[in-house]
């Protein structure tokens, strides 16, 4: 089986069946990413980073990680997505504006309990550098220095962005839940239902 640089190198010199066998192997992953921050352009978003990927094949250094590089121009599609629809005009302000800030319209991705549907807005009302993080943590299954590498970022900076990314997290949960049994259940297995969220973003790429 080819690998995906062998793919990326294969479609950039004009092989179509590279490109398409590149797209299917990693579309989900990438629908997943903009699914929760960017549904109203996401299939606009996986073409221009699958382009972007394909225009940007010499910053890759061949023992470098396909799927790390992939998310990083992901992650460049998407700040650029929300400076021309918001008024963010730098990068620094993803660090105090939330998604819910840009687009307060509500998430279409559909959840069955409380917990989860609760976790689910809570991310969209953190921080935007904080819900990405812990969606590539949770959603994307990455660690320190893959979030480090898509990020930008250094690792430490990520430790910290996780930690407080779920500080946040927490606080908007005590906000939404609508019952003190719903806060409990949540609050006391948090990281369980932002797991068990990635399962119905998962489904929506089906």
């Amino acid at each position: 089986m080819a690998t995906d640089l062998e793919l990326l190198d294969a479609w950039r010199q004009g092989d179509d069946r590279a490109g398409k066998a590149l797209f299917e192997r990693h579309f989900r992953a990438l629908y997943r990413f903009f699914r929760n921050k960017a549904a109203e352009a996401i299939d606009d978003l996986v073409q221009q980073t699958f382009l972007g990927c394909v225009e940007g094949r010499d910053r890759l250094r061949d023992d470098a990680s396909f799927r790390t590089y992939m998310f990083t121009v992901a992650r460049n599609q998407l700040f650029r997505h929300w400076k021309r629809r918001s008024s963010v005009r730098d990068d620094a302000e993803f660090e105090t504006r939330s998604l819910h800030d840009m687009s307060p319209t509500p998430s279409n991705v559909l959840v069955h309990r409380a917990e989860e549907r609760v976790v689910l807005e809570a991310l969209r009302r953190i921080p935007f550098v904080f819900q990405v993080a812990l969606e590539l943590y949770y959603f994307e299954n990455m660690r320190g220095p893959e979030i480090a590498a898509v990020l930008d970022v250094p690792e430490a900076t990520v430790r910290s962005r996780l930690r407080r990314g779920l500080d946040h997290l927490r606080r908007q949960v005590e906000v939404i839940a609508e019952s003190a049994d719903v806060l409990h259940s949540t609050l006391t297995n948090l990281e369980q239902w932002a797991s068990g969220v990635r399962t119905h973003v998962e489904r929506a790429t089906a």
